[in-house]
């Protein structure tokens, strides 16, 4: 029974990840990138400033500032995806993978500028004055109730998801493998996880946003310090990755069956998978932030596909590339990563800094996929009934830890790709009021 289930998502996962909806993706990403005329990548600068809390206004509506709203959506995109999907996307599709990921990255800043803005702009309130968002209220606030079938396809797409399925299923993977333990242990590993999250995830979206801003900073100065050690050892073969990271991007030589088009996709859902450029999971997160400007939040949303993909993600590539250790293993995910810094490392050094890196990605990305859940199920149901949803997310933990990796990757792909669809096209839909409120800001920026 479980191994047709599997067998089916395997198959609706390669069926609906093909060229429409990568078409979907990049060619809307590529729209929200000409329309805006390049205009917001020219404003990074003010992007860092409004991080640093320079127009920060506790009286804004919101509940997160702009550093936690950003902390938040980093905490669920740099995790898993930067450590073992990268892994995944050599593996399966050769070291062009990753060029195909940094173009993604590239055009998915400006799917979240305008998806992430746009969530500000039509964002609305229960009765307790709590702030909701996404992609749903979005359509049916933005485009009106007659749209309100995609917005309940996202919400439903969204509570499979956001699931820790992956996240879960890899962080249970590395203690296997670092400890040694016997696949039996699954079981007691994940009850502990779903524990540890609990404790975070029940207390709300403000404590998810606290703890978040502070693990955030630390997990990526950490991971920055340890590859550039494994890259310092190993610099002289550092120019030939990049290389080779160039010329298999358009060869495909390493790519199953040598084809250029599986190896572009390949690229394109890694990535999807770490940055969630166009998914619709970051503008919920963004949403709450406390501003009355949208084009403010959608501009610092700009800087999440920057650090998640085209530096961490990049990070890790180089290490698993430099190191050789994808050549020589059938490892993959988790496990070709950290067999990777164990070939540089001391003896057992390896070890200890990818557990301690891995628990911190892996928490901080399930403290914040728990909040999209509640807010999907809050939109179906009622807001004051989402908050049922992390219970459902924390038995969800450690059936994770137990499942194929496969399944994982399969059923998360999936539920993404469905969430695409709603999130760019009310993104194409209402990219003119993006560019409006963005003259706007701008010009009062100037003067």
């Amino acid at each position: 029974m479980f191994e047709t289930l599997e067998g089916l998502v395997a198959s609706f996962s390669s069926w609906v990840w093909d060229w429409p909806l990568l078409v979907l993706l990049i060619g809307g990403g590529l729209f929200f990138l000409i329309y805006s005329r390049f205009t917001p990548y020219f404003y990074f600068k003010h992007a860092i400033d409004v991080l640093r809390g320079k127009y920060d206004n506790e009286n804004d509506p919101g509940q997160l500032s702009h550093f936690q709203a950003l902390s938040s959506a980093i905490a669920a995109t740099v995790g898993m995806g930067n450590i073992s999907g990268v892994a995944v996307a050599i593996v399966m599709g050769g070291p062009g993978a990753v060029f195909w990921m940094w173009i993604s990255a590239l055009i998915g800043m400006a799917t979240k500028f305008y998806t992430c803005s746009l969530a500000v702009m039509y964002r609305t309130e229960d009765d307790n004055g709590t702030v909701l968002s996404g992609p749903m209220y979005v359509i049916t606030k933005g485009l009106g109730g007659h749209w309100k079938p995609l917005a309940i396809l996202f919400a439903l797409a969204g509570l499979v998801g956001t699931l820790p399925a992956f996240t879960a299923n890899q962080l249970t993977q590395t203690l296997i493998d670092v400890l040694d333990w016997d696949d039996e242990y699954k079981w007691y590993i994940g009850i502990v996880l779903a524990g540890i999250a609990s404790i975070v995830i029940l207390g709300g979206i403000k404590r998810i946003g606290v703890v978040a801003s502070r693990l955030v900073p630390f997990m990526v100065v950490l991971y920055f310090i340890t590859v550039i050690t494994v890259l310092i050892v190993q610099i002289e073969v550092v120019p030939e990755m990049f290389m080779l990271i160039f010329s298999d991007a358009f060869s495909g030589k390493a790519a199953a069956g040598g084809a250029l088009g599986y190896l572009v996709k390949t690229g394109i859902k890694r990535a999807a998978f770490s940055n969630e450029a166009g998914i619709g999971t970051a503008p919920m997160m963004h949403g709450t932030a406390k501003t009355n400007e949208p084009i403010r939040e959608g501009l610092v949303a700009m800087i999440g596909p920057a650090i998640d993909t085209l530096l961490v993600c990049t990070l890790t590539a180089l290490a698993i590339l430099s190191t050789g250790v994808w050549r020589q293993t059938d490892d993959n995910g988790i496990s070709l990563t950290l067999e990777a810094f164990n070939s540089v490392l001391p003896y057992g050094l390896g070890d200890i800094v990818v557990v301690i890196m891995v628990l911190v990605f892996a928490f901080s990305t399930l403290f914040s996929y728990s909040y999209y859940g509640t807010t999907c199920l809050g939109f179906l149901t009622k807001p004051k009934y989402g908050k049922y949803y992390n219970y459902i997310y924390i038995l969800s933990i450690v059936i994770a830890a137990v499942v194929k990796i496969d399944f994982a990757i399969n059923l998360i792909d999936s539920a993404f790709a469905i969430m695409a669809i709603p999130t760019v096209i009310s993104g194409l839909l209402l990219a003119p009021k993006v560019n409006a409120k963005a003259k706007a800001y701008f010009k009062g920026l100037k003067s």
